[in-house]
């Protein structure tokens, strides 16, 4: 099973759009990722985000590239418990990703990979993904991109 986790690209401030919508050069960076994605091969079976204005977004632009479904699912606000994602992780082998915000995504990235949340292992970034690989019950790093080196 491949896990790909995102962080939702670069967004407005609140005082700004209470929603926090994607700013401009937010959304062209989620799109060169999805770019660089789907030029790669990613596949996926599913697309979640936070229900979040930004993390909606930035799911939208990436599932129209990967072609998939993108539904909003519990668990992946910003202080959610990770626990709640590492038992559903558990239950699953299709490859999905999950587009969210930080601390979220980072503790529930440093836990699967070393049992410890706190970490700080990976560093995420507006846009940026990491693809985990599970084989039996171990995950380990597969690769990360940032949109800053995608040409």
């Amino acid at each position: 099973m491949r896990l790909y986790l995102m962080q939702h690209g670069k967004a407005k401030p609140k005082e700004v759009d209470p929603e926090r919508s994607l700013t401009e050069e937010g959304a062209k960076e989620v799109e060169k990722v999805a770019e660089f994605l789907e030029r790669a091969g990613v596949k996926v079976e599913r697309i979640y985000h936070s229900g979040k204005k930004r993390a909606e977004q930035t799911a939208e632009i990436v599932g129209k590239h990967l072609k998939v479904k993108v539904e909003k699912a519990d668990g992946l606000e910003p202080l959610a418990d990770i626990g709640v994602w590492a038992e559903k992780l558990e239950k699953l082998d299709e490859d999905i990703m999950l587009v969210g915000h930080l601390p979220h995504l980072s503790k529930l990235t440093n836990y699967l990979l070393t049992g410890n949340p706190d970490l700080d292992a990976v560093a995420f970034i507006f846009g940026g993904v990491v693809c985990l690989e599970r084989e039996e019950r171990k995950w380990r790093l597969l690769w990360a991109v940032r949109p800053e080196i995608l040409v």
